[in-house]
């Protein structure tokens, strides 16, 4: 049986774990920063339903997260923690049908960076039931 897999590939550079945490300091913090997550999510949405066709994707999958940083100033896990806001994103736009145990069995991250064209490729597989 073959898998199906389909690409997303979003050009920009999402917000990392520092950006979100700095944005939640202060009274009006988590206002602020939710405000930034949801803006986020819109256009990783916008970006979702041009290039994934078929959906929902048949859950279960594993999905791969490929990182290209225009340099190498951020840490590796405050860049991964953007794949919060893809995966609540893909959700939201029903491509996946959830985000938890039953709908993601395998979550992967690598990194490269490329000072012009920073982005991330999402790689969603189905895996089978």
């Amino acid at each position: 049986m073959m898998t199906k897999t389909h690409k997303i590939i979003i050009n920009a550079r999402l917000p990392g774990l520092n950006d979100f945490y700095n944005l939640a300091k202060g009274r009006k913090g988590m206002y602020m920063a939710n405000n930034m997550k949801q803006e986020v999510e819109k256009m990783i949405a916008y970006t979702a339903l041009n290039q994934v066709k078929d959906r929902p994707i048949k859950s279960p999958v594993a999905i791969e997260y490929h990182w290209v940083e225009p340099n190498k100033r951020r840490d590796l896990d405050n860049i991964a923690f953007a794949k919060k806001f893809i995966n609540d994103a893909l959700v939201k736009i029903g491509i996946l049908k959830g985000d938890g145990w039953r709908d993601i069995v395998a979550l992967k991250d690598t990194f490269a960076f490329e000072s012009r064209n920073p982005r991330v490729e999402v790689l969603i597989r189905e895996v089978g039931q």
